[in-house]
């Protein structure tokens, strides 16, 4: 490395070091160790401007090995990002400090995602990646014409699902996809040949990408490789073989220094190996001002946005009210995985920023409409993607395309598979991104293919997550309106749980209202003075009614209220909600999943009929009733219940 571009890559490594070792947390090994790619990298390619991080035409920079956030937090201050401050970096891993202990999504700050569960970071890149290629057909070239680097580690490549985002990558050839591999051989237990024995080459070989080996410490070769993989077909991985803690007399190399502060001792060593004569986080002022002109030449290249996105909202609504009074004219009876269809057909015409997708199941779930047309390896023009048996790389490559700019993502598949998908969900709910999780094949309903294929726990288990919308729709009309609600939320991704089998329509009349803003509504009632209240969710709201009119002959009176979504339904005024659950002492459940959930809002007095071990293979019906979940018995545990 020359003079100056060791100075700018040191001034890198001691801001991680000071951080770290002021916060007595953190790990320094890794931006100690890439420092120079990345000095490399701002300085002489990297499109941004610190002046607008949103501009839309910047390429992204994608930190997957999120433990080393302090090497993207320095660059971000060190190039000029208003977003983070010496004084910020000064409390890392403090209290509302934006320099957390791995990078969380700030919009306008140059931090692009959250990253931090190893491999997530390589998943979203390729999402980032395949937004970039779709805009770009969408707009101009000279618009949109734009690279993403992610930076992995060798833990991010260990992980399951790098191989599926790398291996859809590489089949799609996005050409303006660039890992940057930190190659330092080094993971937390210890060495990697632990546990690793790869040929990285000819895995990377296999999946259709260039792989080109550095040494991340020589510039030449680091300038070259980078130089070289601007113009590629193929996306490129570029492994950097490089020297964790780098400049650490006694502890680089070693697992020490991956995860914790190199203590006061050693941190004056290194300073004194790397010629740094500064006091902690104190950066010098020509090194500063080199920095700053990095910054600021990155600006002066770049262009004002000037894509203006429209909001899809009005076209949403008016597209739903539309097909609503269309369906009551017909009453199909219909599963409500085809209703969903049957409404993604009319809104995929209309909103070309709508991206569907599904993990191989296309069929199953219904996510693919005859208005679709599909995304092929060097052809962006379309509006589908299949993903391949994918879930984990499909669900994280949709938080990339949602953060990259205004696309909205839905992908496909099983219920059951949410379990893997689940991480992805998260980051989505706590990035707050607008993705959409379309899980068919939703209870024991779906018959015949086992407890394998059945859901039970998998509804609890998202409600769980904070900032998550999971609907269940009780027939076609109300998954009409949950798309519209998952659609026009900004803030939340949203799971829509749809049924395998046909489900009787329950919204008989047209309303342009949206029903199930609310989460929880007053379906059916069979006199205005009732003892009963049955809360049900999706293909359960037809038994609710059924069982509602068997009491009603022994003048038992009730009302049905249908959930399809008790996020939305928390949500509401307390008068609101007291009105829906506290008009009766009696309260019932009924929902083919766990009945924990539900005890809270039937009470002590209370029955949950549901579903609390795993399912079986039969036929739906016949697994129903192997579950009690059958109006005759629940109409006389009811019964019993009033006494009567």
């Amino acid at each position: 490395m020359s003079k100056q571009n060791k100075d700018l890559a040191n001034a890198i490594r001691f801001l991680s070091i000071d951080a770290v070792e002021k916060a007595n947390s953190g790990h320094p090994g890794m931006p100690m160790g890439m420092a120079d790619v990345v000095t490399i990298l701002f300085k002489y390619y990297l499109k941004f401007n610190p002046k607008n991080p949103s501009w839309i035409n910047r390429d992204r920079f994608v930190l997957s090995a999120g433990h080393g956030s302090m090497l993207l937090y320095s660059l971000l201050y060190l190039t000029g990002y208003k977003s983070v401050s010496l004084n910020d970096i000064k409390n890392f891993r403090q209290l509302n400090s934006i320099c957390a202990g791995h990078p969380e999504y700030e919009p306008n700050s140059g931090i692009e995602t959250t990253t931090g569960p190893l491999g997530q970071g390589i998943a979203n890149a390729v999402g980032f990646a395949i937004a970039e290629e779709i805009l770009k057909k969408q707009h101009r070239k000279k618009i949109i014409n734009h690279k993403t680097y992610v930076l992995a580690g060798d833990g991010c490549l260990m992980e399951g699902i790098s191989h599926e985002a790398l291996s859809l990558a590489g089949h799609l050839k996005l050409k303006n996809l660039i890992l940057l591999f930190d190659n330092n051989s080094i993971s937390i237990d210890g060495p990697t040949n632990l546990a690793v024995s790869d040929n990285f080459k000819k895995r990377f070989n296999s999946y259709g990408w260039n792989y080109i080996e550095i040494d991340g410490h020589n510039e030449k070769q680091i300038f070259n490789a980078l130089k070289k993989v601007q113009k590629s077909k193929i996306p490129s991985a570029i492994s950097c073989k490089t020297i964790i803690g780098y400049g650490s007399p006694n502890k680089s190399r070693t697992a020490s220094v991956h995860g914790s502060p190199l203590g006061e001792n050693e941190v004056a060593l290194v300073r004194k190996k790397l010629k740094w004569n500064y006091k902690p986080f104190e950066i010098p002022k020509n090194i500063m001002n080199e920095w700053k002109k990095i910054g600021e030449k990155a600006s002066q290249k770049s262009e004002k946005n000037k894509i203006k996105f429209k909001n899809i909202s009005k076209i949403v609504s008016k597209i739903i009210k539309e097909e609503k009074k269309n369906y009551i004219k017909s009453m199909e009876i219909m599963a409500t995985r085809k209703s969903s269809q049957k409404i993604l057909n009319s809104l995929t015409k209309k909103i070309p920023e709508l991206i569907g997708g599904s993990a191989d199941l296309s069929g199953s779930n219904n996510t693919k409409t005859d208005s679709h047309k599909i995304i092929k390896p060097k052809n962006f023009d379309g509006n589908y993607i299949h993903y391949g048996v994918r879930e984990h790389a499909m669900c994280g490559i949709m938080n990339g395309i949602a953060l990259h700019s205004n696309l909205i993502p839905y992908g496909g598949t099983f219920l059951i598979f949410s379990d893997y998908c689940k991480p992805s969900i998260r980051l989505s709910a706590l990035m707050k991104q607008r993705v959409i999780y379309v899980m068919s094949h939703d209870s024991i309903g779906l018959g015949e293919d086992g407890p394998t294929h059945q859901p039970v726990e998998q509804l609890s288990s998202l409600r769980s997550v904070p900032n998550l919308n999971v609907f269940r729709p009780a027939d076609t009309v109300e998954t009409f309106e949950c798309w519209e609600l998952a659609l026009t939320n900004h803030s939340s991704p949203s799971v829509i749980a749809l049924s395998r089998q046909k489900i009787n329509p329950v919204r008989k009349e047209y309303i342009s209202e949206n029903k199930c803003i609310k989460g929880a509504y007053e379906l059916l009632r069979t006199n205005q003075k009732i003892e009963l209240t049955i809360l049900a969710t999706g293909s359960e709201v037809n038994l609710a009614i059924e069982v509602s009119h068997k009491l009603a002959t022994q003048n038992i009176y009730s009302k049905v209220i249908s959930v399809p979504s008790l996020e939305l339904f928390k949500l509401q005024s307390e008068k609101y909600k007291k009105e829906i659950m506290n008009e009766t002492k009696y309260k019932i459940s009924i929902e083919a999943g766990l009945t924990e959930p539900w005890k809270k809002h039937v009470g002590e007095n209370g029955i949950c009929f549901g579903v609390d071990d795993f399912g079986k293979s039969a036929p739906g019906k016949d697994v129903y009733k192997s579950f009690y979940l059958h109006s005759d018995y629940i109409v006389k545990k009811i019964e019993k219940m009033l006494n009567k």
